[in-house]
């Protein structure tokens, strides 16, 4: 077997391991009675959805799941129920940049359950329309989706994040605000420009927000997916797959392979969890290593 056959192979071998993770790996209690948001959970391969699993075999008390298009929203309301019935599941059909909708899940958490603790803001839009054909209505659209629900996120969920209320275990202000950004909003080359724009906005929210926030025990940070399998990329990976090159998806990172949305979730699981208390307005890459280098010849010193 060549070297890149055993490369391949363990690669495959790997990634099974990640999407059996939940199925093979015990309850636990990271999240144990948090009340929490996330946007952005209808694609069937997609980030928030693998997330919505996650926080619920964490422990979440009550997931407030919402995304624009409500088609997958009851399979994953019955997904999580089945699995994990001693979790509430509220979903929701919203526009995640609609600054009444987005109050209204806030309000919804304090009025049912008294307290917000983890909030989300995962929900986005990409593009792949070349810098001469990008027109402003176009390039507005995908900053309102994508940074514009981020500052709402941060906006309401913070006021929520604030209101304290000793009967349901929450004497201090305090919470974690997670947004999603991209290794395209670090620097260029990872996406279209007006999706790495978006994406630099939103890291650029968090850093500023986070001190906005000081003193309130309130978090805020970003993840920045490289390239994940998700919804959102399928076309990608689809291309390649019908050309039969899909060992080489990803290979230009440290790791040589692509990602999967539960690594994500991994990474929005220590955020949300009181494990990254200390953690606060910092982009947290999530790419194998990609955003680490500049371009190099691959075998030699960078």
């Amino acid at each position: 077997m060549s070297s890149n056959d055993e490369f391949r192979k363990r690669t495959l071998a790997r990634l099974e391991s990640i999407r059996s993770h939940l199925q093979n790996t015990p309850r636990g209690t990271r999240l144990k009675d948090k009340v929490c948001i996330i946007t952005g959970v209808g694609s069937l391969k997609g980030i928030g959805r693998a997330t919505a699993l996650l926080f619920a075999h964490e422990g979440a008390r009550h997931l407030y799941l919402a995304d624009f298009d409500p088609t997958n929203l009851p399979d994953l309301k019955s997904t999580i129920q089945n699995s994990y019935p001693d979790v509430k599941v509220t979903t929701q059909q919203a526009d995640a940049a609609d600054e009444e909708a987005i109050a209204g899940i806030c309000k919804q958490a304090l009025q049912e359950e008294g307290r917000l603790d983890v909030f989300f803001a995962n929900a986005g839009i990409a593009t792949a329309t070349p810098l001469w054909d990008i027109t402003p209505k176009q390039f507005m659209e995908v900053m309102r989706v994508n940074a514009l629900s981020c500052f709402l996120a941060v906006k309401h969920a913070s006021a929520a994040m604030k209101k304290t209320n000793p009967s349901r275990g929450k004497e201090f202000s305090g919470g974690s605000i997670i947004l999603t950004a991209s290794v395209a909003g670090l620097r260029s080359g990872a996406g279209t420009t007006e999706y790495s724009a978006s994406k630099a906005a939103v890291n650029s929210i968090a850093q500023t927000a986070c001190y906005q926030l000081q003193r309130t025990d309130i978090r805020v940070n970003t993840i920045c997916p490289g390239l994940i399998e998700t919804g959102m990329t399928a076309s990608t990976f689809d291309y390649a797959r019908s050309k039969g090159s899909e060992a080489k998806i990803g290979q230009l990172n440290p790791l040589g392979r692509y990602g999967l949305p539960q690594e994500i979730a991994n990474a929005a699981l220590f955020l949300a969890s009181d494990e990254s208390s200390y953690v606060n307005g910092q982009a947290w890459a999530v790419d194998a290593g990609l955003s680490s280098s500049h371009p190099h010849v691959p075998g030699r010193m960078a």
